[in-house]
């Protein structure tokens, strides 16, 4: 398999972008770092700002082009209104969870893979502040000072993140492990934050079930009032600015475990379903995992160039579809 990166990264580009570098010290051999020590890597790049972006447009715009279908005319939107979302609710014994989550970076500072030490802490202490303003109760837990109590806590609760992959290692992404970084969820434990993980905040709204207009309005609900305390990188253009171009846009993935037995016996039926209504099928244990008892993990592939409503009106309209399928299969 051939990266996007090594696809795009022709000896002219190479030559043109090779000794620019960005205002906070990102070059291009940073950028493209975990697709060369990973040969088998599907992207193979990261940006270590929002003006890598800009800076080495030659990179990124072919590559976000193939991946989002979004040109360098395209402009992003943006839309919130729970309101708009259509016929969310399932009463379905098949779906077991619903999980929606975005990705946010703070305006002003490198993004994860080049970020200082001393930036990260103070991105940790900007964001715990943020979180004593919400109108849930939670807790923030620092992975560097947990007890041992709250580590085999979070972990029983499948909260607590890793350090990351080879992947994300390469892209400087697990520099100072595990300083920094830190998890907070509310007393119910369907609102979960993670604090410099991949990116500086992963926002996540859970639950047993599958009300996705619930999860999706609590996402919502507390996203804004987390706006109120910080302001995150936003382009008119790439809409929210991630480290990883997949993750632009919306920066949003929802998603469901279900249960699909029958449909299971007929991947290329499931397929067919998924590609119709934009969606990816991973796994249980996420990506790169494999199904375990006929249960998969549905979301949204569809991120920039869409709205949230959108993305997930696309996982709505295609579990819904899955759900006929299975049923009279």
């Amino acid at each position: 398999m051939q990266s996007l990166m090594k696809k795009y990264l022709t000896d002219e580009v190479h030559g043109k972008l090779k000794n620019l570098k960005t205002k906070s010290g990102y070059t291009l051999d940073m950028a493209i770092n975990s697709g060369l020590e990973n040969p088998d890597s599907s992207i193979g790049i990261y940006a270590g700002d929002e003006e890598s972006y800009e800076l080495f447009d030659d990179m990124f715009s072919p590559i976000i082009e193939e991946y989002h279908g979004f040109t360098k005319d395209d402009k992003h939107k943006s839309s919130l209104d729970v309101s708009k979302l259509k016929d969310a609710t399932f009463n379905d014994e098949h779906i077991l969870s619903t999980r929606i989550r975005v990705g946010r970076n703070l305006k002003n500072f490198p993004l994860g893979t080049n970020i200082s030490k001393s930036q990260r802490d103070e991105i940790e202490s900007m964001i715990v502040e943020a979180l004593k303003s919400l109108s849930c109760k939670g807790k923030y837990y620092s992975l560097e000072s947990m007890s041992e109590e709250d580590r085999k806590h979070l972990i029983k609760e499948h909260f607590l993140f890793k350090e990351g992959d080879r992947f994300l290692k390469a892209a400087g992404l697990n520099r100072d492990w595990p300083s920094g970084r830190g998890i907070y969820h509310n007393e119910d434990k369907t609102f979960l934050v993670w604090v410099n993980e991949e990116d500086q905040l992963r926002i996540i709204s859970m639950q047993k079930g599958g009300d996705i207009q619930e999860v999706f309005a609590r996402l919502v609900q507390y996203l804004n009032e987390l706006e109120q305390k910080l302001s995150f990188a936003y382009s008119k253009h790439l809409g929210f600015i991630a480290s990883c171009p997949t993750n632009l846009g919306t920066a949003m993935r929802a998603s469901v475990h279900v249960k699909l037995p029958n449909l299971a016996k007929d991947m290329s039926k499931f397929e067919e379903i998924c590609k119709k209504h934009h969606l990816q099928i991973r796994g249980i244990n996420g990506e790169h995992s494999k199904s375990e008892e006929a249960i998969f993990d549905i979301s949204n592939k569809r991120r920039l160039g869409v709205s949230e409503v959108e993305c997930v009106q696309d996982m709505v309209d295609g579990v819904r579809s899955l759900l006929e399928a299975e049923k009279f299969f």
